[in-house]
């Protein structure tokens, strides 16, 4: 995990992905790309007889506040010991991190927070994993930075996007002081848990496999239950192992996990 691309803007959370990538680039000296993201089309506005005009007081208070949170993130990362660059991009967020995502080893993001717009940012983070190839790491809004030491549970359903998510981590696991596979219900996927756990020990990752039956909870459900008990430092997941317009109309992991994470989540899909 070389090239690290961050998220960033002037929200609360953005201290616990600053502090994530930081840990993360210090143990796999990765060169740290932090990517500020404002959609100045928004201050470009129309009015009933075709005409266009710029909101050009909103429009400098946005540049300079871009301008402000990059300074300050500069000022604060020239005092560590990671290499970086900040850039900052005119588009939506979603866009302008799946573009730069193209040479990425891993994406991180924040959940729960709210964008400018008063847009979830489970939403965003959801439609990123399903459009970069590389990687992302969801971290909760209020939640504190990664920890690279503490146990990881895997969310299995035997998904190709679960093998994918799984295959990505694997850099990310090497000093768990746990690894759990958790799989809710008998093996219906493609993929079977035995050979996953055999994949992960040829990397030198040895895991225990933990099944769990279906009950009167949603397999969501369980899966946040077993992450309240473990404290896992990450939870590796495939995004949306089902369509996604399934789960956006009848809930699913993703979808539940996006909203509600006990925990850091790795997804790919």
């Amino acid at each position: 995990m070389r090239n690290i691309l961050i998220h960033a803007d002037a929200s609360p959370a953005m201290a616990a992905r600053t502090e994530s990538a930081l840990k993360i680039g210090r143990r796999f000296r990765s060169h740290l790309s932090f990517l500020i993201a404002s959609p100045y089309q928004q201050f470009i506005a129309a009015d009933p007889f075709g005409g266009l005009y710029l909101a050009r007081e909103q429009l400098a208070k946005a540049q300079l506040a871009d301008a402000e949170l990059e300074t300050s993130l500069g000022a604060q990362l020239a005092r560590e010991d990671v290499p970086w660059d900040i850039a900052v991009a005119d588009g939506e967020v979603l866009g302008c991190l799946a573009l730069a995502a193209t040479l990425s080893d891993l994406v991180i993001v924040s959940l729960g927070a709210r964008d400018r717009r008063g847009l979830a940012q489970g939403a965003i983070v959801g439609d990123l994993a399903m459009t970069v190839p590389a990687p992302v790491l969801a971290l909760p809004a209020e939640g504190k930075p990664i920890d690279l030491d503490a146990p990881v549970m895997i969310a299995w359903n035997g998904s190709p996007q679960a093998a994918h998510a799984l295959r990505a981590a694997v850099p990310l696991m090497g000093d768990a002081r746990s690894v759990v596979m958790v799989q809710v219900g008998p093996d219906e996927g493609r993929v079977g848990a035995e050979d996953a756990l055999c994949y992960l020990s040829r990397h030198g990752v040895h895991g225990e496999l933990r099944r769990v039956e279906r009950g009167q909870q949603t397999p969501e459900e369980i899966l946040e239950t077993i992450a309240e008990d473990m404290a896992p430092g990450l939870i590796v997941m495939g995004a949306y192992g089902k369509p996604r317009l399934r789960e956006t109309l009848f809930g699913g992991v993703t979808r539940y996990l996006l909203e509600a994470a006990p925990a850091p989540l790795l997804l790919a899909h």
